[in-house]
This record gives C-alpha cells, structure tokens and sequence, in this order.
C-alpha cells in the first residue's frame, strides 16, 4: 500500500511540475508577442521616416514634453531598437523552444506513469 502512495505522490509532484512548465510557458508566449507588437510599432515608425523630408519635425515624447529631435538620430534610435527587438525575439523563440521539449516530455512522463497506475 505504501508503494501505491509513493506512486501517487511521484504522479502528483510530475503533474505539478508539468503545470509550472505550462505556466512558464504561457509567460515566454505573451513576452514574444509583447515583442512582436514592438517590433511592428517600430517598423512603422521606422516606414514613416522613410517618407519624410530631411528638414522635416520630429518629436520625441520624454515624460510629458515633446522635445524636438533630429530626423537622423531618431532613424538609428529606432534601428537601434528594432535591432534590439529582434535579438531579444531571437532569445524568447530559442527559450519558448526548449520550453516545449520540456513541456511535452513531462506531458508522455505524467501520461505514462497514469497510464501505468490505472
């Protein structure tokens, strides 16, 4: 009887774990697509100044002032950050991947071992 409630307690323990990897999961889903949104925002700022004239106004929001901005050094802050985007997308996709593999080994272990005990 007490190797049936180790069984059981081993099943648990796998089955929480499987639901923390679910979670952390969940979380690495919602930071790529936080980035994605980002990345879209800055691609379309960054189209907008492809069609501005040199000499024309660019303004920066800091806290509640617009504080006028160079054309060229507003083009490579949002380059700079697309860049910036796109390694950290880089890093959430190869992170979202190893979650997976994990997720869905925990998944065939936890199915298995009910598999087993039923």
């Amino acid at each position: 009887m007490s190797s049936l409630s180790a069984v059981e307690a081993k099943l648990e323990a796998e089955s929480k774990t499987f639901q923390l990897l679910q979670k952390e999961l969940s979380q690495v889903i919602e930071s790529r697509q936080r980035l994605e949104s980002q990345q879209q925002e800055n691609e379309l700022v960054n189209t907008e100044f492809e069609h501005l004239d040199q000499d024309s106004s660019i303004y920066k929001l800091i806290g509640p002032v617009l504080v006028k901005q160079d054309k060229s050094e507003a083009a490579t802050n949002v380059k700079n950050r697309l860049n910036l985007i796109s390694s950290e997308i880089k890093r959430v996709e190869t992170q979202l991947n190893e979650l997976t593999q994990k997720s869905e080994a925990k998944k065939q272990e936890v199915g298995m071992m009910h598999m087993y005990n039923t």
